[in-house]
């Protein structure tokens, strides 16, 4: 899985540029669980504390991860896209924050069979080990169509 997460920050880092500046880095991934981390430094604001853009980037980031790993694990391959989104900010992230989403049971199955999949997943960032925001965001994951 290691490898796995090393090419995840490395499709984040060449096709979103803002993913390397933040330096969102994919930490780990057991239990059905993926956690992602930025460090606070090129994320702040003027009072010293996580932006909000930055806030939701990651959490975006990290269920996109979530789809892209668990389509590898399920040998399958889709072009993932946010469909819809909602964030809670709870507190402000005055130090490094960790984003993690755990894997529901969901199907991808259908890009196999040329079908576009959609999954709901719950993302929650932590600081200190305090929930400092919620995230709610449906992916859509559309099959590869045969070159013609």
């Amino acid at each position: 899985m290691t490898e796995r997460l090393i090419q995840l920050g490395e499709i984040w880092h060449n096709t979103i540029p803002v993913s390397e500046f933040m330096q969102i880095t994919p930490e780990s991934y057991h239990d059905d669980t993926l956690s992602v981390s930025a460090p606070l430094a090129p994320n702040i604001n003027l009072h010293h504390t996580m932006f909000a853009g930055s806030i939701y980037t990651l959490m975006t980031l990290t269920g996109w991860g979530a789809v892209w790993l668990n389509q590898g694990l399920c040998q399958v391959e889709g072009d993932i896209v946010l469909a819809k989104a909602d964030i809670r900010y709870l507190a402000p992230v005055g130090a490094k924050p960790v984003a993690k989403v755990r894997w529901p049971d969901a199907d991808l199955s259908g890009l196999a069979k040329g079908r576009k999949v959609k999954v709901t997943l719950q993302v929650a960032l932590y600081c200190d080990d305090k929930c400092c925001a919620q995230f709610e965001g449906t992916y859509v994951s559309l099959p590869h169509l045969p070159l013609a």
